[in-house]
Formats: C-alpha cells, structure tokens, sequence
C-alpha cells in the first residue's frame, strides 16, 4: 500500500510551517518515491497569516491514513491558537489522538504542538515548539516535558518541532527514516538546503559531511561517486564530469570538503557496507562487491581499521 504524507490546513495557518513540509516531500517524489500527499482541513477555506486564501478542501473525517503514514499539523496565529473557537474543537483533537493510537505518525511545526497538546499527545513526553511558545506551551500542558533550543523531538508516534524551517528538518530526518540517508542528501541538496540534524543527534552521515560548501563542479563529483559507489570511479572520468583536469579536481577537491577524493569514496563505501550489514540476505562477500571492495577480506580489514 502506498504511503501517504498528510497535512492538516487550519485556519491561521503559517505559511512555511506547511510549505517547507510539502516541499520536502513533493521533491522526493520528483526523484522517484512513490507516495501521495493529500491535504485536509477542519474548518473551510482557511486564511493564513499572510492573508492568502485556501480554496475548498476535503474535511480531515474522511482522510483514510493507515498505519505508518504520516501527519503533519502545521502551525497557526498565536491569538488563534488561544482562542475558544481552536480550543473547542473536541471532535479534531479526538481525531489526532486515535491518529496516533493506530501507529498514524502525527507531527507538529511550531504552535501546530498546541492541537498535539489539547489532544492528549503531549502528556509524559518530550518535546518541542516555537522558541516565543515554550513558556506557553509548557504552562498549558503541564504534563509535558517541553524542551528549548532544539529542532525536532520525535517520540514513538509524535513529532514536534520547532518553529518555521524547522520542520524542514524534521520532514527530513522523517524521509531518512523511510528512504535512507543517501536519498535524503538528494532531496536536500535539490532543495538547496543545507540538513541540520536534530541536537541530540550524535553520529554524522557522509552523505552529510563535506558537502559544507558550493562548489557545484566538487558536488557534482561527490553525487556521481554516491551513485556509482561499486565503480572504478577513475579519477580521468571525474575529472571529465567536472570539466577539469585531473590534477586540478584532486586539488579543488581536497581545498572543499577536507578529504581526498580516494578518501570521500572509502567513507562512502564504508557507510554503505555498514548499513548492507545489517540485511543477513546478503555474504560478505557480496556486500563487499556492492560497496567496489575487491575481495570480503579487504572489507573486513578496513571496516576493523575504521572502527
């Protein structure tokens, strides 16, 4: 069954709190994950902060999201989210809350925490809001655990984040969830957003580290080598996609990311191998021809050398 990624439109809505979202996964589309993105509301023709108007959109009753499919609530005017009309919207927060009982991931972007809240999905947990809405949020909620100065929080089924681009990042480090970190560098890079990972998360990617600049000739050679990890990769041919000579890739290489050419492409391999290990459908041997290792052997030396 193919997944699907939801998002509720309220009224008030912020704009990039559900733009930012959307985007992320209307470009992993674009490179070929198969998923559908449907939009609900709860009130019609909603207005955002900006003034610009929603047409008529289906009502969230007749959303029919399943198990391991995915929710957003973007965030709203603060007046708004203080306002009986938002709190008094029982049969929504009731909706929410059986969302996440059947394993439906609900997510929030900003003051989008306080619908998590009124819903009961906030209680004993931790997680995050706007940086003005923390104090708020806290005080209303009191049986949350709301954290400060962090992007993102995911908890089981329940993920907030911060305020506006924010849930960029947590769009993100859900579609690494659901594709790989590889994948993901492609989405991002095709949005032009540079990934931030969450605060409490401690083990970089290489599909993340050295690409900390914008070099388009140097990022073009890294995504090839991403791409074609079990290849030869001789440098004449790299050289030849950059436009380069040889001698002058390896130089501007080395100037961009800090590594090496034939060191970028080890760590690559090295992650790739780390991450096929864990599929016991596949010898050693075979990940090892995958990762562009010449023999099983060869793998499990550099993998005991690189700890």
């Amino acid at each position: 069954m193919k997944k699907k990624i939801a998002f509720i439109i309220p009224p008030t809505v912020e704009l990039l709190d559900l733009s930012g979202p959307v985007q992320v996964f209307t470009e992993a589309k674009f490179y070929g994950y198969d998923i559908d993105i449907e939009f609900y509301v709860y009130r019609q023709k909603p207005i955002s902060t900006a003034g610009l108007a929603f047409g008529e959109l289906a009502s969230y009753k007749k959303a029919k999201l399943n198990e391991g499919d995915i929710l957003f609530i973007p965030g709203m005017d603060c007046e708004y989210v203080r306002s009986q009309e938002f709190r008094h919207e029982h049969a929504y927060f009731t909706w929410l809350k059986d969302c996440a009982e059947r394993k439906i991931i609900v997510c929030s972007v900003c003051t989008g925490a306080f619908a998590l809240g009124e819903a009961g999905l906030l209680n004993n947990i931790k997680c995050t809001t706007h940086w003005r809405r923390v104090e708020e949020l806290q005080t209303r909620f009191p049986a949350a655990k709301v954290l400060a100065d962090t992007l993102f929080v995911k908890h089981e089924y329940v993920c907030t984040s911060a305020g506006i681009s924010a849930g960029i990042d947590l769009a993100l480090s859900l579609l690494e969830d659901l594709t790989g970190p590889a994948f993901t560098h492609k989405v991002a890079r095709g949005l032009v957003v540079f990934r931030r990972q969450n605060n409490n998360y401690q083990k970089e990617s290489i599909y993340i580290d050295y690409r900390n600049h914008i070099n388009p000739q140097v990022h073009k050679v890294q995504d090839y080598l991403i791409d074609n990890i079990d290849g030869e990769n001789k440098i004449e041919t790299l050289a030849e996609l950059a436009a380069m000579s040889s001698r002058n890739l390896s130089r501007v290489f080395k100037e961009q990311t800090g590594a090496t050419i034939l060191e970028y492409l080890t760590q690559l391999r090295i992650e790739n191998a780390r991450t096929l290990l864990s599929n016991t459908d596949y010898t050693l041997a075979q990940i090892a021809a995958k990762c562009g290792f010449k023999t099983a052997r060869q793998l499990q030396r550099i993998l005991k050398n690189n700890g």
